[in-house]
């Protein structure tokens, strides 16, 4: 679908600032709201036995404080995002997602 850097593109236009981290930096240089992503997994199409593409997919994670956040509705709203699991965590709320891209 697109780059790593379009994901990040993206996802800041979501979250409305560059508050977005690749492979999150140690808790304390995070501030929040924010969105964390790292690759989680790939999905390679064959013909005959040959990969002609690799679809990336991005565990995608929304930390805020607000529990009735609108955040995690957008990046929900993306396709082919699917919602994992929500928890709640130092009293900071954490919806996380996989995404192709």
């Amino acid at each position: 679908m697109g780059s790593r850097l379009e994901l990040q593109a993206v996802l800041e236009l979501i979250l409305g600032t560059d508050k977005v981290y690749f492979q999150a930096p140690a808790e304390p240089a995070m501030d929040y709201p924010c969105i964390v992503y790292k690759r989680d997994n790939a999905k390679t199409n064959h013909a005959d036995d040959i990969p002609y593409h690799v679809h990336l997919r991005y565990m995608v994670t929304v930390i805020d404080r607000n529990p009735d956040s609108v955040i995690p509705g957008k990046v929900a709203a993306l396709p082919t995002c699917i919602h994992n699991r929500s928890f709640a965590k130092d009293r900071l709320n954490h919806d996380v997602y996989t995404l192709y891209f």
